[in-house]
C-alpha cells in the first residue's frame, strides 16, 4: 500500500529533525569538543590536539556517516564503525562516556526529547559494533 501524499509530506526523516548537515554539524563539533575535555575518554584524542587537519577529516567522515543513516544525502565514503574501531578496544565505560557527549550536547542545543531517544537509539545499535574490537 503507496503512502498519500498528506503521509509523504508529514514523514520526517531524522536527519530533517537534527536540522539536515548544518544541525549534525552542531552535534558533531560539540560532540568533539566535549570528548577533548572528558576525563574518560579525553586520553584517546590527546594525540590529535595540534592536527586539526585530523580532527576535522573525522569530523566530516562523521558527519557524513550520521547523515547517510538518518536519512540525509549518502556522501559517506569511510570505513564502517567496525573498521574505524577495529583494535581500539574500546571498554563499555568509554562508550557510554561518549554516548553521554553526544546526548549532553543536543540537550544544550535544545533539541527535542524524540529527536534525542532516536539519536539515543541508533547509538545503542552502533555499540555492539564498536565495544571491545
Amino acid at each position: 500500500m503507496s503512502m498519500s501524499l498528506a503521509q509523504e509530506l508529514n514523514t520526517v526523516t531524522l536527519f530533517e529533525r537534527l536540522g539536515g548537515a548544518a544541525g549534525v554539524r552542531r552535534i558533531v563539533d560539540g560532540a568533539i569538543a566535549a570528548h577533548m575535555c572528558n576525563p574518560i575518554i579525553r586520553e584517546r584524542f590527546i594525540p590529535y590536539e595540534d592536527r586539526p587537519e585530523y580532527v576535522e577529516e573525522v569530523k566530516k567522515h562523521t558527519c557524513d556517516f550520521f547523515a547517510a543513516g538518518s536519512g540525509g544525502p549518502d556522501n559517506y565514503r569511510g570505513r564502517s564503525m567496525a573498521e574505524a574501531h577495529r583494535g581500539m578496544n574500546i571498554s563499555a565505560a568509554e562508550y557510554e562516556a561518549a554516548s553521554n557527549d553526544i546526548m549532553n550536547t543536543m540537550t544544550a542545543l535544545k533539541y527535542d526529547g524524540t529527536s534525542r531517544s532516536m539519536v539515543h537509539d541508533v547509538l545503542r545499535t552502533l555499540e555492539s559494533v564498536i565495544l571491545h574490537k
